[in-house]
């Protein structure tokens, strides 16, 4: 099998040289790095979960078709923006800092999201709501776009190298929290408000929330060093001139002669975002609007339907770590080929599940993809960062990862949705799971194995000294 390694002269490490992170410190570093996701997926689920409201605030002149594709349009154009965060963003953070990068994406995300829940409705004023609305998930958009890959790096920088799968898990943690409290809410609000008192104030709520999870951020952010892995770049390159305030030449030579890496990179994130993004925010409106109307229910099962999906991902919140831990012992890949082969066989199957439209039938439907979705979930964030040399990245992988969820994965609510509208075929899910596997066993096949091995351009890490120094000797027996 052609795998695709680090290309790096060998060399002996001294005791001095290998990075040593206190335990402590790692886990307000997960913290840190985390409550950005929580917030930016709070906002996902909240959307997801209230695209019939948004429709009727911000579209209500169209055909319930038609508005649901405006709404997942609007969902799907902050992804479009998303590359152009992590070409600011990634390669900043590369020379400025992890941390300050993390700390400014942060407050972007909250400002937008709470902006949100202050735009008037298009009957108060007409079509600058919708508009509005799209300047805020832009917003949102392109701080997200420096959000992911920089909070990745961040914890795989931080992290032991044999401890990095079960420490890189806690940032899809915080994804899955997030977005949990964002269903949970809407839920509650569903259950507790009128269709007019939703409509009228109800659905701003939610959103209203996302202000205060961004000052905690900030706060746990502005209060870490930058990454230990970042600090011993800059100590080697003292004497080297100081990094322009933009993407440099040099910079863009050595991310193109990466381009084999940039491939896999996108390949990897497309499986698992298509799959993220089907379950977290296409299923919502497939299980409690698409269904019903193309297959005729006649009783309303949005509640129902809404708990079920939050059990599945109270489930899957649980096991991403267990999983993560599992990937420190018996490796990434092995369980990513699980999740990748298992979007082949049983995309079609499970999607039949849901389509019974039956309790039982939904839940384990979603369970599948669930249980699918968080091998992806528990080692892609420890095995994406291990695919670029510190000194780029930041840049690589905000560039590749960005790229791949802007052009395919994040599109998916909204490409999927209109699959299903003109084509009237309900299994376009399976199909599309069908493809997204496809292409995350071609990207595995070229994948070097990360667990266990010190991050690209960076010196072993180690959670303390006496683990620093079985390092040394291992090094020096095998030599």
């Amino acid at each position: 099998m052609a795998v695709l390694a680090p290309h790096e002269p060998p060399r002996t490490w001294t005791l001095e040289e290998v990075l040593v992170t206190e335990p402590g410190v790692i886990r307000r570093a997960i913290g840190a790095a985390a409550i950005g996701n929580v917030t930016e997926w709070y906002d996902f689920g909240v959307y997801a979960y209230f695209e019939p409201t948004i429709r009727q605030v911000f579209f209500s002149g169209l055909s319930e078709t038609v508005g649901t594709i405006a709404t997942f349009g609007l969902f799907a154009v902050a992804f479009l923006i998303r590359p152009l965060g992590g070409l600011f963003f990634g390669p900043l953070a590369d020379r400025i800092g992890r941390n300050r990068v993390l700390a400014t994406t942060m407050v972007l995300m909250a400002l937008g999201t709470f902006a949100i829940g202050c735009i008037p409705s298009e009957a108060r004023i007409g079509i600058w709501a919708p508009v509005l609305l799209l300047v805020a998930r832009l917003v949102q958009g392109f701080s997200t776009g420096g959000e992911y890959g920089n909070a990745m790096t961040f914890i795989s920088e931080y992290a032991p190298d044999r401890r990095r799968g079960f420490l890189g898990s806690w940032l899809e943690f915080g994804t899955f929290t997030g977005y949990l409290l964002g269903a949970i809410a809407v839920t509650v609000a569903d259950a507790a408000l009128t269709q007019e008192q939703l409509l009228s104030w109800g659905w701003r709520l939610p959103f209203f929330v996302a202000l205060p999870l961004g000052v905690v951020g900030v706060y746990m952010r502005t209060r870490l060093a930058d990454t230990p892995a970042f600090v011993a770049l800059e100590r080697r390159a003292e004497q080297r001139e100081k990094a322009q305030r933009r993407l440099h030449p040099h910079e863009t030579r050595t991310l193109l002669a990466l381009w084999p890496f940039l491939l896999v990179c996108m390949g990897l994130v497309l499986v698992w975002n298509v799959t993220n993004y089907m379950l977290t925010s296409y299923m919502p409106t497939y299980v409690t609007e698409t269904l019903p109307k193309m297959q005729g229910a006649t009783t309303d099962t949005t509640t129902t339907s809404q708990v079920v999906q939050i059990a599945v991902m109270v489930v899957a919140l649980i096991l991403i770590p267990l999983i993560g831990r599992l990937s420190d012992r018996v490796g990434r890949k092995p369980i990513a080929w699980v999740g990748s082969i298992g979007l082949v066989v049983l995309g079609l199957p499970m999607i039949l599940l849901v389509r019974t439209e039956t309790t039982v039938g939904v839940f384990v439907g979603l369970m599948i993809m669930g249980l699918l979705l968080i091998c992806f979930s528990a080692t892609m964030p420890s095995t994406l960062p291990s695919l670029f040399p510190t000194e780029v990245r930041g840049g690589g992988l905000s560039i590749s990862f960005n790229v791949s969820v802007s052009a395919f994965a994040g599109t998916t609510s909204l490409v999927v949705g209109a699959l299903v509208a003109v084509s009237g075929d309900l299994n376009w899910p399976a199909y599309y799971l069908i493809i997204a596997g496809a292409i995350g066993i071609s990207s595995l096949w070229f994948l070097q194995e990360p667990n266990g091995r010190r991050m690209w351009g960076s010196p072993p890490a180690a959670a303390d000294r006496e683990e620093a120094e079985r390092i040394i000797r291992a090094q020096q027996t095998s030599a």
